[in-house]
């Protein structure tokens, strides 16, 4: 099969050929990360408008094929650790480590029916072939199902392999989340379920800010963001990590044409902000 060179901005969840499994040179990380698609199905109960799922649709993640994802997995990280991925792939030797083994892809994975079983089955396989614990295991999630119990006990089994969960919260209004997330939960059941997930497994929060119609991000979001943060830190939660970043690639929603990244220096301006509220932030542009 003919391939082509990885890059930061080739997110291709088929690259590999394969169904589950997929390779993402991770401009966070700074290397691999080995992606785990649930949703084959482009499906989210959210639609994020700077989303770059290509046909994204409401919906779930479909039933899985657990042998087969374990056949994927074990083939794809021992092709990695032993056969001739970097080379096919044409990896540069800077970016040649496996960085994370992350539950993301092209839906809200807790959506997956067997969300316990497949969190599992990756613990268990990554263990076997040595790559846990030397990586991070990460989920990737918009918090929004994380009050149901068969989520929280994957979380529970995510955090037995020393994993962490990245919470989407772009907004604290509930204009914002509408606008940018497309979602009608409130931001108050965001929180809640925020403060369930750090209960389970290390959390952190993810949070993506663009500039939507050259409005750059108000006051009035800022305000609400970091009410939302001394609400949090008010609470007593263990969550003081936030992971801040803005547009890498285009978005394939309807909203495209409307929104841009961030400049950096308001990521930064932000950042410091929040850090002023007592949290650590990461800045990626």
């Amino acid at each position: 099969m003919a391939v082509s060179k990885l890059t930061t901005t080739q997110h291709q969840v088929d690259a590999a050929g394969l169904t589950y499994v997929y390779p993402v040179i991770s401009r966070r990380m700074g290397g691999l990360s080995v992606g785990i698609n649930f949703n084959i199905n482009n499906a989210c109960n959210w639609r994020c408008i700077y989303c770059q799922v290509p046909d994204l649709k409401l919906g779930a993640a479909p039933e899985i094929d657990l042998v087969l994802l374990e056949a994927e997995l074990r083939y794809f990280l021992n092709d990695v650790l032993y056969g001739s991925f970097y080379k096919r792939f044409g990896v540069d030797p800077t970016q040649q480590e496996i960085k994370d083994i992350a539950i993301a892809g092209n839906g809200e994975p807790t959506s997956l029916k067997a969300f316990p079983a497949a969190v599992a089955l990756i613990g268990r396989v990554a263990t076997e072939l040595g790559v846990f614990p030397k990586c991070p295991f990460v989920l990737i999630t918009n918090g929004s199902l994380i009050h149901q119990q068969r989520v929280q006990a994957g979380l529970r089994c995510m955090a037995t392999y020393g994993g962490e969960v990245w919470f989407k919260l772009d907004s604290a209004t509930e204009a914002g989340r509408a606008r940018i997330n497309h979602t009608a939960q409130s931001c108050e059941a965001s929180i809640n379920n925020l403060l369930i997930s750090a209960q389970c497994c290390q959390t952190k929060i993810q949070t993506c800010l663009v500039d939507d119609d050259n409005q750059g991000l108000s006051v009035a979001e800022q305000d609400a963001f970091l009410a939302v943060l001394s609400k949090i830190k008010a609470a007593g939660s263990p969550v003081r990590d936030i992971l801040l970043y803005t547009l890498a690639r285009p978005s394939l929603q309807p909203e495209a044409s409307h929104i841009k990244p961030l400049a950096l220096d308001k990521l930064e301006d932000f950042a410091g902000k929040m850090q002023a509220v007592g949290f650590s932030v990461r800045v990626h542009s």
